[in-house]
């Protein structure tokens, strides 16, 4: 009676798959850094936000991922009486969430978009898939594999302290193992890089917990109406 419903399911999942992809690369690019980062990223504190903040200890107004249009962003007060070793923590602990939600971002869309692993055919999308692999023995061996390669991960991914090497930068874990061209690099280039990962972090970590939010809602923001584990 002219109501308008969203199709339950996508009826072209080569053009559910290209779209996802698209959108994706668009909210990359979207969160990288300008040509200019260098430039924006030497925001300085003012007076106004010295005060404001109450800065009183190091000044991190030219920190990597102090950026525009913000600048200087503290509004819990983290660094007002944060030394180096707090502030290394915390950015530690913002890379890691990133790079963990970048992942996960990754994994939402392909599932959603339609891709298994052989023999996962049958597991549901979104957040539905951990009730399926929780119902059944091999279900239950995926997410003891799970479990087991997160403990290692999060061995491997760090600072090696025993081994004769230092990180270069906090988030850091080539260990003098893996480098990838990254010591060719200009020191110019070297901050993008690690503006862009620390910028598409933050982004994913916003867009996993939309994505979450959305579905939980039974709202879709997915191309076609399409809502994962429904």
């Amino acid at each position: 009676h002219g109501e308008m419903r969203l199709p339950s399911k996508i009826t072209s999942p080569t053009m559910m798959k290209f779209a996802i992809l698209a959108a994706a690369a668009g909210s990359a690019a979207a969160f990288a850094p300008s040509p200019f980062a260098q430039t924006s990223t030497a925001l300085g504190v003012t007076a106004a936000q010295k005060e404001f903040f109450g800065i009183t200890s190091v000044d991190y107004s030219k920190a990597l991922g102090v950026q525009a249009p913000l600048g200087f962003w503290d509004p819990l007060g983290l660094l007002t009486d944060a030394d180096t070793e707090a502030y290394d923590d915390l950015r530690e602990k913002e890379i890691k969430h990133g790079r963990v939600a970048m992942l996960a971002v990754t994994g939402y869309l392909t599932t959603a978009a339609g891709v298994r692993f052989p023999g996962a055919e049958d597991i549901p999308d979104g957040l539905a898939s951990w009730q399926a692999l929780l119902d059944s023995k091999d279900g239950m061996n995926v997410l003891m594999q799970m479990t087991a390669f997160m403990v290692v991960a999060e061995i491997v991914n760090r600072d090696a302290e025993w081994l004769d090497n230092k990180a270069e930068f906090v988030g850091d874990y080539r260990n003098g193992a893996l480098d990838f061209g990254w010591d060719k690099l200009s020191e110019e280039m070297k901050f993008k890089k690690r503006s862009i990962e620390l910028n598409n972090g933050r982004a994913a970590m916003m867009g996993i917990w939309g994505l979450v939010t959305h579905e939980i809602m039974g709202v879709s923001i997915l191309p076609g109406g399409y809502l994962p584990g429904h």
